[in-house]
């Protein structure tokens, strides 16, 4: 849902670098309502305070704040907040890859998806999408979001070959990952490079490995940059040459990897000689 105006002046909105994603907007309102309108997009919708009604196809829903809201595109809505106190909101507008045309009538029959899986991965999604540099994790995270929007909205035939471990998908998807510490790998291309699904490669690789591709990238590129550290090199200069998106992307994952920020793992370095 995109506005012009609003009651209040909390309102963020910006276009990352992840595939499929072609708008990010939060917005805190609390008189304002939105008119009739449309958008070329889909509207993945989370609401953290209050909450909002809406129209859609002359039908009236809302959104409480254990639901997940999935407006199709090219369908009118309108909004208004359901409460007093107004609204939180964080909006993700997806294109037409992720999700296709064939969902749009799902969709309107059952926009409002009280989903606890879902409507968690999809703040984990709006947590990695407002770190740059993270945007592997965003699409990793995206990836399995639309697996699940599918199959709430169309359910459907897994046969026990597709729900089988593939070890050797995960091992290939491995060493792409190691070739690109450094540049990264989108999962698009390592869905084409592969020719997998990246829903499938997620799983396959998590299920093989105990940890996401991303977290796996990151592991290596804080591994890599611990051998640079030690061998004195500046915290920004490791940043760059590990593949970070700049030294405040790698002391976040730095930390959380080996518990101190990276300046201080350098400055602990003891000579042997």
């Amino acid at each position: 849902m995109a506005a012009r105006q609003s009651a209040t002046q909390e309102v963020t909105a910006w276009r990352p670098r992840v595939p499929g994603v072609t708008e990010v907007f939060h917005a805190r309102f609390t008189e304002y309502a939105y008119p009739m309108h449309v958008h070329d997009a889909w509207t993945l919708l989370i609401v953290d305070d209050g909450a909002v009604r809406y129209d859609l196809d002359r039908h009236e829903h809302g959104t409480p704040g254990d639901t997940v809201s999935l407006l199709p595109p090219h369908v009118p809505h309108n909004g208004s907040p359901a409460t007093a106190d107004g609204f939180r909101k964080r909006v993700v507008y997806l294109d037409g890859t992720l999700l296709g045309e064939d969902l749009i009538g799902a969709a309107v029959d059952g926009p409002d998806l009280r989903d606890p899986l879902l409507r968690r991965r999809v703040g984990q999604l709006h947590s990695a999408l407002a770190r740059p540099g993270d945007e592997l994790e965003a699409e990793s995270r995206l990836t399995l979001i639309g697996e699940r929007l599918r199959g709430l909205l169309r359910p459907p035939l897994v046969t026990e070959t597709e729900r089988a471990p593939d070890p050797a998908l995960a091992r290939s998807l491995r060493e792409l990952l190691d070739e690109r510490v450094a540049d990264g790998l989108a999962m698009a291309e390592a869905a084409r490079l592969l020719h997998a699904h990246p829903a499938h490669l997620v799983r396959a690789f998590s299920g093989a490995y105990g940890i996401a591709p991303h977290q796996y990238l990151m592991s290596r590129r804080v591994g890599r940059a611990r051998r640079l550290l030690l061998d004195g090199v500046p915290p920004g200069e490791t940043a760059a040459a590990t593949g970070f998106y700049d030294q405040a992307h790698l002391t976040r994952h730095f930390r959380k990897l080996v518990g101190v920020p990276p300046g201080r793992y350098r400055d602990s370095v003891r000579s042997l000689t």
